[in-house]
């Protein structure tokens, strides 16, 4: 199935200009199947109304339109930034711009000015306060030691206040001899549950800092986006009280994926778009904001670390297309988002082929009471393979718990396997609203250790050295390292070693003997696979010449 996109008739565009920036991806066919709930793109809420107005800048794409959403005006040209909810319970915006009337028009972005704007609501009208200094695409979290970091493209600038003032600062990157996955750039953060710090690269490379400030190590060696064709950019990562979340963005296909992940390192790709033009910016009455493109996507969180809004750098067309002192220009556009039910999964074993009833718990929450709201027969529980297409388990019986409502399943439908960390339930209220929601398992692990091998140090032809760290939030147990020859498209296990107990954050050296003679001068092609009890394998492939450093 391939989508065309209205925009492209609404904008009249050349098809010269049009094939630089646009293309059609084919869509698997499964995504047919998949029902309301399914994919990230159906939390996107209608817009909250606001001021409707036709006299001002823009194609007839995105007239009218609410200009107080966001942030918005004649003076400047805007592109990414965060919001936040800061301490004095006002609405954070850093975001970056430069002036429309810039000879270059939209290529001005690398002279991007950081903002700071602030709003008593999350949507807008965002109002600058303060200006932080250059940069662009920033992005706003706080370190473990509770210092706000806006990053921005090369640097950071941190306070010790959501309003300053800032100091601008560096990061200090180590890529542990893995190469660096299309450079360091447009990187997105999350604070992992120690206060430690996960970070996504452009290129879908995975990085841990232990504090937010000290250096940032790279993890992974492949990228972790979808294995699918796409010119990926503008990841997001975020974490809620259940797992990560990661949307990564395909600019010329203009198609969205979304992903999850239990401890940030192996990630999942659920099923359908994450986000489209053209369909997400839409008013309660139907009427929509037809944006050319929406990047830069970050997301606001409640207290449950949950998403609910969405913001977006937006352009009214073809960005070679917007020119100084002209219609066109750029925003940030703020979209609320159904953050999902509160879920808690009462089993606290396994659910097997034996077991009879799946137990839920689902919480009640402001303007939200399930034995009041929710249509019971509608629900569908189970593994997020399976209630995406429509199946999974049926509803059998509830119990009232106050306000809240345990909500008995038949187990027997669920299909809960061993690789499962997080359940889903979607269904829909009284009303005909989507509902969904996903839930921890007792019996899963959610901070795993996480071990992460160096390249091997060879000291002769036949021994070497390999630092192993754990960049995990608790000690490792029964693990152990492999060496492999690669050799065209065969592996050859040439040398393995048992690896200790290992502390979070900590270094274990360990010591091998090799089957093969290692020659000195000649270039080899090596991977390395940990191997944990319980967590999936994890493997680190090279090439070197082989050097003896004794």
């Amino acid at each position: 199935m391939k989508f065309v996109f209205s925009v492209v008739l609404l904008l009249g565009l050349g098809n010269v200009m049009l094939n630089a920036q646009v293309t059609t991806r084919p869509r698997p066919a499964e995504w047919n199947n998949l029902v309301k709930g399914a994919r990230f793109i159906d939390r996107f809420l209608p817009m909250h109304e606001g001021k409707l107005s036709k006299d001002v800048w823009g194609g007839n794409n995105v007239l009218p339109r609410y200009i107080d959403n966001g942030i918005e005006d004649e003076e400047r040209s805007y592109w990414g930034g965060k919001i936040i909810k800061g301490p004095d319970q006002k609405y954070h915006l850093y975001v970056c711009g430069w002036p429309e009337k810039s000879p270059k028009g939209h290529h001005t972005w690398p002279e991007s000015i950081v903002y700071h704007a602030i709003c008593d609501n999350s949507v807008g009208p965002y109002v600058i306060r303060d200006t932080i200094g250059p940069g662009h695409n920033p992005e706003i979290f706080q370190a473990k030691n509770g210092k706000y970091v806006i990053y921005v493209i090369d640097g950071y600038y941190l306070s010790d206040s959501v309003n300053g003032p800032w100091t601008y600062k560096t990061f200090d990157f180590d890529a542990r001899d893995r190469k660096i996955i299309e450079g360091l750039s447009n990187l997105t953060f999350a604070k992992r549950e120690d206060g430690s710090t996960l970070m996504v690269c452009r290129g879908g490379g995975v990085w841990i800092s232990e504090t937010g400030l000290s250096t940032y190590n790279q993890i992974t060696d492949k990228r972790v986006y979808p294995d699918v064709e796409g010119e990926f950019e503008d990841p997001v990562v975020w974490r809620d009280h259940v797992q990560y979340h990661l949307i990564v963005n395909d600019w010329l296909g203009r198609i969205a994926f979304y992903q999850r992940s239990k401890d940030g390192v192996h990630w999942v790709t659920d099923p359908g778009e994450a986000y489209l033009p053209g369909i997400i910016s839409v008013h309660k009455d139907g009427l929509c904001e037809n944006w050319f493109k929406y990047e830069r996507l970050k997301v606001l969180q409640d207290e449950y670390g949950r998403a609910v809004q969405a913001n977006f750098a937006v352009i009214d067309t073809l960005k070679n297309e917007d020119l100084p002192n002209d219609r066109h220009s750029s925003k940030n556009l703020t979209i609320p988002l159904n953050p999902g039910m509160l879920l808690t999964m009462l089993n606290e074993k396994p659910i097997t082929a034996e077991t009879k009833e799946a137990r839920v718990l689902i919480q009640a929450e402001k303007d939200f009471k399930p034995s009041r709201d929710l249509e019971l027969k509608s629900l569908r529980f189970g593994s997020s393979e399976e209630v995406n297409s429509g199946k999974g388990s049926k509803v059998v019986g509830t119990l009232q718990k106050g306000n809240d409502m345990i909500v008995i399943f038949d187990a027997k439908a669920c299909h809960i396997k061993g690789d499962e960390f997080a359940p889903k339930i979607i269904g829909q209220t009284k009303t005909g609203d989507m509902v969904f929601g996903y839930m921890r398992l007792p019996w899963v692990d959610y901070t795993p250790p996480i071990l992460s091998a160096r390249k091997p140090i060879i000291r002769s032809s036949a021994s070497l050295e390999v630092l192993v760290d754990n960049y995990g939030l608790k000690t490792s147990g029964k693990s152990k390292l492999e060496l492999y020859l690669v050799e065209g498209d065969k592996q050859r296990l040439i040398a393995h070693a048992d690896i200790p107990a290992v502390k979070s954050y900590e270094q274990v050296k360990l010591a091998l003997n090799t089957s093969e003679q290692l020659q000195e001068g000649k270039n080899y092609h090596f991977m390395l696979r940990i191997k944990m009890e319980n967590e999936p394998d994890t493997e680190f492939t090279y090439s070197d010449t082989c050097k003896y450093i004794r």
